[in-house]
């Protein structure tokens, strides 16, 4: 802006910012566009991301998910209905394979013990660990080394665990020393059908009990303390202050628990084939799905379609397991 005005008869001119012109020339002018006013093309060397862009960040892991869990399980539900070897192409059969597993007696006693494992396992999943995780998260001197000790067979090899529980319960193991010594004659842990079902039951239990710990402590963490001096003030004890308190503030990841130990338990492998053998047991009869998809789909002359059949069937009753859990704890939710 530039203002004139006059001292003893002399012009005198002060300077200062233009202002904004408003006139029809001045807005043609904007519109064509000039550096730094509105309407301006973008400067020279600013980029921008190509519409794509975002696609490609999620592009590695869509790659892994369809490498790696789409493409093969599409692959093992076409070859459940070929009959397809390990070195020989497969032909269309049909519906052979599940009408043949469904006739075979070896299908139907490795279904009862994945499902009796289920029942056996998936209980003490929910309860123990929690108890424990009530157990050490007081802040007592020490507790940091419990802490520890119940979660180093976690991070254990499970083949180094089940061997070590072999050692320790074979007819001349550590067991059977002590039961020896108070009188009670070798047990055959290992060599009888139940009670070598029962013992891998106690492996799985025993190793993951420090898992499910610690997602018990981290749900503890979140009940508030006021509910539980509330329900002392009303004169509850321990025992009803449990029942009242702690187990419905921690009754969704109690499902989480059961959810994740019930997929576990029934699909079972390693603690039952280092236990009982490659074979199952004595007569295969403690052979589980997931030892027998081994048994058959695996070696030179393993029948891949037969095995992929199996590995559909257990893939649905899984699934089925898991919709049951969570619709048990909808309908309590409701309730």
């Amino acid at each position: 802006m530039s203002t004139t005005s006059t001292r003893k008869g002399e012009p005198v001119t002060h300077s200062g910012p233009a202002a904004p012109s408003t006139g029809p020339a001045a807005r043609s002018a904007a519109q064509r566009g000039g550096p730094g006013r509105p309407g301006s093309p973008r400067r020279k060397g600013v980029r921008t991301h190509l519409p794509g862009t975002p696609w490609m960040f999620l592009l590695p892991g869509f790659a892994i998910i369809g490498s790696f869990v789409l493409f093969p399980f599409f692959s093992t539900v076409s070859s459940s209905f070929t009959d397809q070897r390990t070195l020989i192409a497969g032909k269309w059969v049909g519906g052979a394979n599940y009408q043949e597993m469904f006739q075979d007696d070896m299908f139907w006693i490795a279904l009862r013990n994945s499902l009796l494992y289920i029942v056996g396992v998936v209980p003490p999943l929910v309860i123990l660990p929690l108890l424990l995780a009530m157990l050490v998260q007081r802040y007592l001197p020490g507790i940091s080394f419990f802490r520890s000790a119940f979660y180093t067979p976690v991070v254990a090899s499970v083949v180094v665990v089940g061997l070590i529980w072999v050692w320790m319960l074979d007819d001349r193991g550590l067991v059977n020393a002590v039961l020896g010594a108070i009188g009670i004659g070798p047990v055959a842990f290992l060599s009888d059908q139940w009670l070598l079902l029962i013992s891998a039951m106690l492996v799985t239990v025993w190793k993951g009990l420090g898992y499910y710990m610690i997602i018990y402590m981290a749900a503890l963490g979140n009940v508030p303390k006021e509910l539980h001096e509330a329900a002392a003030v009303d004169g509850a004890g321990a025992i009803r202050r449990f029942f009242t308190v702690t187990v419905p503030a921690v009754r969704s990841t109690m499902v989480l628990v059961a959810a994740l130990s019930s997929v576990n338990a029934f699909k079972v492998f390693s603690e039952v084939y280092l236990m009982a053998g490659p074979n199952g047991g004595p007569g295969g009869e403690d052979t589980t799905l997931v030892m027998l998809i081994k048994q058959v789909g695996t070696g030179l002359s393993g029948r891949v379609g037969y095995a992929s059949a199996i590995s559909v069937v257990v893939f649905v009753i899984t699934l089925g397991l898991m919709l049951l859990v969570l619709k048990a704890d909808k309908k309590e939710g409701d309730a």
